[in-house]
């Protein structure tokens, strides 16, 4: 009888061993992702001191923002387009969606109408290679209309960015001939970077030039884009195929002008910002805003008679109080950041926080959900 027993029970136990393995293919057969993988010595993340010399503040109107959210794994993502191939996936070491751009092909967002004068362009890069590692390019360009969009030199003139490991080139042209401005630079930020999220961000006012590698400016060319000339097409270029190479990017964010933040704060009495990011979800806060507080930080040690409100909002996705309460702790996080990083005095600041009930644009869109997450300083 206990042989009877002791066989029932193994028999029982294989099944059950059976059915979870069954289950978890199933699991993995659906919620599938690209295996990235760390280097066996990885790099901390780096916090907001080490963007102590990052002045980049991002532009105030979100004109175009996609971070793959509304895209299905496996799709090509709906806001974009190419004349080769790519797909949204999800990587194993890093939270969202990511692009994944296949070599050999050029994609674009579909952004309509003609750029400001002023803009900021923003992503997250992961740049992923084994052996060889192509260049990765982003061009800012004038189209001419049915010009194809693989073009080496586009459009009636513009600037691109090529990104390797090793080496990072800025050039620029005009009448498709290459311009007088081609500078090549040695840079291992990327090579020490591999399988690693990289912030890229780059600042055009009128004809000058920032670009930025997380908190490292690597250009400042005030004459790089030629005057009188209408820019409206940004586009990627993925290198030759080479094995184990492969660029994704994420947050992609395209927004107009840098605000004025003095005279908003002080004489109009409010300052909206967009440039203090956080973590989804989270009230951490990421150390790409380091520009953006410090410039705050500035406006209120020159004027240390000025008391603020510091007010978050979020845009509408998850549950209402949920929201409530996060926009609450981003904003704390923001007087916690403003006073221990900065030094401005705690009894200077209140906090409050509105959720999603103030949007300032539909949630409807890529772009209105990142133009309504703000904090707002009031000046009391």
């Amino acid at each position: 009888m206990e042989k009877f027993f002791f066989a029932t029970a193994v028999f029982l136990f294989a099944i059950a061993v059976s059915n979870f393995a069954y289950a978890q293919v199933e699991s993995d057969s659906e919620e599938s992702s690209e295996s990235v993988k760390q280097p066996a010595a990885t790099t901390p993340q780096e916090g907001l001191k080490a963007y102590s010399k990052f002045d980049f503040v991002p532009g105030e109107n979100v004109i175009f923002f996609d971070d793959f959210s509304q895209d299905n794994v496996g799709d090509f993502p709906a806001l974009w387009n190419t004349n080769a191939s790519g797909e949204v996936v999800t990587l194993s070491e890093f939270p969202g969606k990511w692009f994944k751009m296949k070599p050999g092909g050029s994609f674009y967002p579909e952004m309509k109408g003609v750029m400001p004068e002023n803009f900021t362009i923003e992503y997250d890069l992961v740049y992923s290679y084994k052996a060889e590692a192509p260049s990765f390019s982003m061009d800012i360009f004038s189209t001419i209309e049915g010009e194809r969009i693989d073009e080496l030199v586009a459009g009636n003139g513009g600037a691109e960015l090529q990104l390797s490991a090793g080496q990072v080139s800025l050039f620029n042209w005009k009448d498709k001939e290459y311009g007088a401005i081609r500078s090549i630079l040695d840079n291992e930020h990327l090579s020490a970077k591999n399988n690693q999220v990289v912030r890229v961000s780059i600042a055009v006012q009128k004809e000058r030039v920032r670009v930025y590698l997380d908190q490292d400016k690597i250009y400042d060319i005030p004459k790089l884009l030629y005057p009188g000339l209408t820019y409206d097409r940004i586009r990627f270029y993925s290198g030759n195929e080479s094995e184990g190479y492969t660029p994704y990017i994420s947050n992609f964010r395209v927004a107009v002008g840098v605000p004025d933040m003095r005279s908003k704060l002080i004489t109009e009495g409010k300052l909206v910002t967009r440039g203090i990011l956080f973590n989804s979800g989270s009230d951490k806060i990421k150390p790409e805003s380091y520009g953006t507080l410090k410039m705050i930080s500035d406006i209120l040690k020159e004027n240390p008679s000025v008391k603020v409100k510091i007010v978050g909002h979020t845009d509408s996705d998850g549950d209402e109080k949920s929201n409530f309460d996060l926009s609450k702790r981003r904003a704390a996080s923001v007087k916690n950041v403003l006073s221990n990083e900065f030094g401005v005095e705690m009894t200077r600041m209140e906090v409050d926080g509105k959720g999603e009930s103030e949007p300032v644009s539909p949630n409807t869109t890529p772009e209105g959900k990142a133009n309504n997450r703000r904090v707002e300083f009031i000046k009391l």
